[in-house]
């Protein structure tokens, strides 16, 4: 995989350039930019803002355009190398991408394209079940296009060469947690439904690869039980961020930092459903014209 860190661009000068009229912010002080291809990335902003309360961070929602994990690698691509022009044109001194398809798929497009540091979700989340995992065998779910991707068993191969990973692409899980369906029956049964194959191969890790999950942690563990451990790349990613902050001393010090939120398509619902998974900051999101 390429370095998610490359910066050399035509869009990474342009938007720098322009850094939104910015020109004489600190580097420090400008905010960080974060794309989900909807609602599920905030799961990621809620650990960024756990983890770096000063920053700034600018959230991008594709909701327009969702879901990801179904649609053409060009298209995510595409779709993707959009989302960070927009970011790239607010003045964010760094880009985190907090979609797991993007970030299987688009990730080394975006980091050749781009003059800033970018981060995705995929290595921090494999760094963090490689560690969690005592057997090696290690279940990943995730959407269809992250799977068929490949990157996360790429990934934890070349960490743990030897590993047993299993794969399962989950594609009704979305659905359910945004409409709240996380703790009944019909949620149970489709849990249970998705991870038996994974239960039966004697995994003793799983690895959420998708933002959406998150919020199913509760009735995974109940499925598969308290011998296997449930790791989710939130965390991860954030602690990953901070760490590259803090080398390239772009940490922003002084006030807590603030969020702004911005989608392609119904703000209203982003904000109603966000707030189960950002909590009431989710205030308000501006509609994007495309």
């Amino acid at each position: 995989m390429a370095s998610p860190t490359r910066t050399h661009s035509k869009i990474g000068k342009r938007a720098l350039a322009s850094g939104n009229g910015k020109v004489s912010i600190r580097p420090g002080d400008r905010p960080i930019g974060v794309f989900d291809s909807g609602i599920g990335g905030l799961t990621v902003l809620r650990a960024l803002v756990e983890v770096l309360p000063n920053e700034d961070f600018i959230y991008l929602g594709d909701t327009a355009r969702l879901p990801y994990g179904t649609k053409t690698s060009e298209v995510i691509i595409r779709y993707s190398r959009e989302n960070t022009e927009f970011l790239l044109a607010k003045g964010i001194k760094m880009l985190v991408v907090a979609c797991n398809t993007s970030s299987a798929v688009a990730l080394d497009a975006i980091a050749r394209d781009t003059m800033i540091p970018v981060i995705g979700v995929i290595e921090p989340g494999a760094r963090a079940a490689v560690k969690a995992s005592r057997s090696g065998k290690i279940g990943v779910i995730a959407t269809e296009a992250t799977v068929a991707s490949g990157a996360y068993t790429r990934t934890i191969q070349n960490l743990r060469p030897g590993a047993e990973i299993y794969t399962r692409a989950c594609p009704l899980l979305v659905p359910l947690v945004e409409e709240g369906w996380t703790d009944n029956d019909i949620a149970e049964r489709t849990v249970s439904h998705y991870l038996e194959s994974l239960k039966q191969s004697g995994i003793d890790t799983l690895l959420l690869g998708c933002t959406h999950y998150p919020l199913l942690t509760r009735m995974f563990q109940q499925v598969l039980g308290r011998g296997v451990r449930v790791v989710d790349s939130a965390t991860a990613t954030a602690d990953a961020v901070r760490r590259r902050l803090d080398e390239l001393k772009l940490a922003r010090r002084g006030a807590r930092g603030k969020q702004s939120f911005f989608v392609t398509e119904s703000p209203e619902r982003f904000v109603r459903v966000g707030r189960r998974f950002f909590g009431p900051q989710v205030e308000s999101a501006v509609r994007l014209e495309r």
